[in-house]
């Protein structure tokens, strides 16, 4: 994919210690941008900033320490942002995961949907008064194709009662498709793009925490899952191809605007999720 010359430009890439988002960063770094990328584990993360510092050329790729279940971390990297550049031109949430059990952060968060969806609202969020005032800038939420099967419980958003891997997962991307859609109405003429991508069931290891009864099954699955360098693609085409200039709030599939799920387009759904998370994040007033 050709891009433009991103010299200058400021990017933070969160969970980029592999997979997609490492790719992401590559891509970036190779056009000239500064890359800051988010690790939970620190000799992790250095590795892999030698490693986009090799693949790319770049002289300087930044580590930044963040888990994002806990959104005091998550306070903590927004605030380094903010003290450590001076602007925010691409911000791409990509950080995420999966459980096989109902699992709770401190916050007493159902822990997908807390990293999945809260992680990209919060971050963005202490984050948007930079982004805004860089303009142009851009803000990418890696979403799925699995949003087409998640639902939305407001009465039971911590899954008390069914949870499952894939109910889960589905409704957190189902967040990030309904947040870029809010978010990028709220941003109309501010010359900030928002948009969201199925970056291609990608071959990484996000699956590893699935259910034991779902591994064999995802083990053939893999035989036809897409290449890391390739799901990148679209996050990349996102982040910086001037082919997209004055489009936001899209879905993208292989580069291309795709469907989104019938709820995915409910604009009173995505309002009163956003009202939720400002409560679930502390940003907004309590319940």
């Amino acid at each position: 994919m050709d891009l433009p010359a991103l010299t200058g430009k400021i990017c933070l890439v969160t969970g980029a210690t592999s997979g997609i988002g490492l790719e992401t960063a590559v891509n970036l770094a190779k056009a000239g941008a500064l890359v800051a990328i988010t690790a939970r584990d620190e000799a992790k993360g250095r590795k892999c900033v030698e490693e986009i510092k090799g693949r790319s050329g770049a002289a300087r790729v930044d580590l930044l320490l963040c888990d994002f279940t806990s959104q005091e971390s998550t306070r903590k990297l927004a605030s380094q942002v903010l003290a450590n550049y001076p602007a925010l031109h691409i911000l791409v949430n990509n950080a995420g995961t999966v459980y096989a059990q109902r699992e709770l952060t401190t916050e007493g968060i159902e822990k997908t949907f807390a990293v999945n969806h809260l992680g990209y609202f919060l971050l963005t969020n202490l984050l948007l008064e930079r982004i805004v005032a860089s303009a142009p800038s851009r803000i990418v939420n890696v979403a799925s194709t699995g949003h087409h099967q998640g639902t939305m419980d407001f009465d039971d958003l911590n899954f008390e009662r069914g949870y499952s891997t894939l109910k889960a997962y589905g409704r957190s991307k189902l967040a990030n498709v309904l947040f870029t859609s809010e978010l990028a109405r709220r941003l109309e003429g501010k010359n900030v793009l928002v948009n969201c991508l199925h970056p291609g069931v990608v071959a990484t290891n996000i699956w590893s925490h699935a259910s034991f009864w779902a591994q064999p099954f995802l083990a053939i699955a893999k035989l036809f899952f897409v290449t890391p360098a390739q799901g990148a693609e679209t996050i990349t085409y996102l982040a910086a191809s001037p082919e997209i200039e004055g489009q936001s709030g899209g879905y993208y599939v292989q580069c291309k605007p795709a469907r989104t799920s019938r709820l995915a387009r409910d604009e009173a759904v995505a309002k009163r999720l956003w009202d939720v998370s400002l409560k679930l994040t502390g940003l907004g007033p309590p319940a």
